[in-house]
C-alpha cells in the first residue's frame, strides 16, 4: 500500500458566479427566529387579467373640428335668406294694403290668412327644433349607456335607466317592461347589469320591429325597382322608401323624426356605414349576392330590384345602431342574415295561433 490519504474528499463542481451567502451571527439565547426574506421580484410571474369581450361602442361618427376661420359661404346663405323673408314680408304686406283698399272685408281675410301663414311656420321650426333636441337627446342616453357598461360607472347608470324610463313613460308597448324595472328598483346590482336590465326590458322588445320594418322596405324597394321602367324613377322612390325606413326606426326607438332631424339622421347613418364599412363588397354581401345570380339571370330588373334591396336592409341596420338608445355588443348586432327569414316573408308575422293551428304538443 502506498502512503494516499484516505481522508481527501472527492472531486466536486463549483460555481464561481454564485456569491457565497455571508456568514450568520450568532443568535443569542431565546430570541425568536427571524423571518425568512421574500424572493425576488423576478420569481413572482403576473397572470395577464382576463378582459371581457362586453364593452361596446358608441356608433354615432363625429366629423373632425374644423377650424374657426370666417366663413363667406355661411355669410352668402344667410344673407340670401334675409333677402328672400325681407321680399317675402314686402310682398304679403303690399298684398294686404292692396285688399284693403278693394274692400275691408277683404283685406282681413288676407290678413288672417298672412296670420295663418305665420303660425304654421311657426309650428314647423319649433316643431323641427324639438325634433332636432330629440334626436341630441337620444346620443346623450346612448353616450351614458356605453360609459356606464365599459366604465361601470355608476352615476351614468342611474341617468340611463332615469332617462330611457322618462322616454318610454306614456308608451302603452313599454308599460309592462317599465312595471318590471320599477321592481327592480331597489335591487342590489351593478351599474352595468342594470342598465343591461332596463335594455332587456325596454329595448329588446323593439328590435323584432325594427327588423320587420326593414324587411318590409327593402322588399318594396326590390318591388319598385323591378316594376319601373325609368331609372330616374328607381332613385327617386327608393330614396323615398330609405327616408321612411328612417322616420319609422327613429320613432319606434322614441325619436321625433322632422324634416331637418331626418336628414341629420340620414347623415349620421351614411357616415356610420362609411366608417364601419357597410357599403363595401365585403364577403357577406357577395354571399347575397351570388345567391341571387340566378334570379339575376332570368331576370336583370329583378337582379337590380334584389341588389336595392340588399343595401336598403344595410342602410336600415346601420339605422337600428344609430337610433338605438343603448348601444349593443359587435357579436348581438343584426346582420343581413338575420334579416334573411324576415324578407322571404311577404306578410307580417300574426302575434300567435290560432286554436286550430297550435301544436298541441309543445
Amino acid at each position: 500500500m502506498t502512503g494516499r490519504n484516505h481522508d481527501s474528499r472527492p472531486p466536486a463542481a463549483f460555481i464561481l458566479d454564485e456569491e457565497k451567502p455571508a456568514a450568520k451571527p450568532a443568535r443569542p439565547e431565546g430570541r425568536a427566529k427571524p423571518r425568512r426574506a421574500p424572493r425576488a421580484m423576478t420569481d413572482i410571474v403576473f397572470e395577464p387579467e382576463e378582459v371581457k369581450g362586453d364593452l361596446v361602442t358608441v356608433p354615432r361618427s363625429r366629423t373632425l373640428p374644423r377650424p374657426k376661420t370666417f366663413r363667406w359661404g355661411a355669410l352668402l346663405l344667410s344673407a340670401l335668406t334675409g333677402l328672400v323673408a325681407l321680399g317675402a314680408g314686402l310682398a304679403i304686406t303690399n298684398l294686404i294694403d292692396n285688399a284693403f283698399a278693394h274692400a275691408p272685408w277683404l283685406g282681413y281675410t288676407a290678413l288672417a290668412l298672412a296670420g295663418l301663414v305665420g303660425l304654421s311656420a311657426l309650428a314647423i321650426i319649433i316643431r323641427e327644433i324639438w325634433g332636432l333636441l330629440r334626436l341630441s337627446r337620444m346620443e346623450h342616453i346612448q353616450a351614458a349607456a356605453a360609459r356606464a357598461i365599459n366604465q361601470d360607472d355608476a352615476a351614468a347608470a342611474d341617468e340611463t335607466v332615469r332617462e330611457l324610463s322618462t322616454l318610454y313613460t306614456h308608451r302603452a308597448d313599454a308599460r309592462w317592461g317599465l312595471d318590471r324595472l320599477a321592481d327592480h328598483q331597489a335591487d342590489i346590482m351593478d351599474p352595468k347589469d342594470r342598465v343591461r336590465l332596463a335594455e332587456r326590458l325596454l329595448v329588446d322588445p323593439l328590435d323584432e320591429s325594427a327588423l320587420r320594418i326593414i324587411a318590409r322596405r327593402a322588399r318594396r324597394v326590390t318591388l319598385l325597382t323591378t316594376v319601373t321602367p325609368i331609372a330616374a324613377l328607381d332613385v327617386l322612390f327608393v330614396g323615398v322608401q330609405n327616408f321612411a325606413m328612417l322616420r319609422e326606426l327613429a320613432t319606434l326607438y322614441g325619436g321625433r323624426p322632422s324634416t331637418l332631424s331626418t336628414l341629420r339622421l340620414a347623415r349620421l347613418v351614411v357616415a356610420h356605414l362609411a366608417i364601419s364599412g357597410g357599403l363595401a363588397l365585403s364577403d357577406n354581401l357577395l354571399q347575397h349576392l351570388v345567391g341571387k345570380g340566378l334570379m339575376g339571370r332570368l331576370s336583370a330588373r329583378f337582379g337590380e330590384g334584389a341588389v336595392n334591396g340588399i343595401l336598403t336592409s344595410r342602410i336600415g341596420i346601420a339605422a337600428t345602431d344609430v337610433c338605438r338608445p343603448v348601444p349593443r355588443k359587435a357579436e348581438a348586432r343584426d346582420t343581413l342574415a338575420s334579416l334573411l327569414r324576415e324578407l322571404v316573408m311577404f306578410g307580417d308575422k300574426t302575434e300567435g295561433k290560432s286554436g286550430h293551428d297550435r301544436d298541441p304538443n309543445p
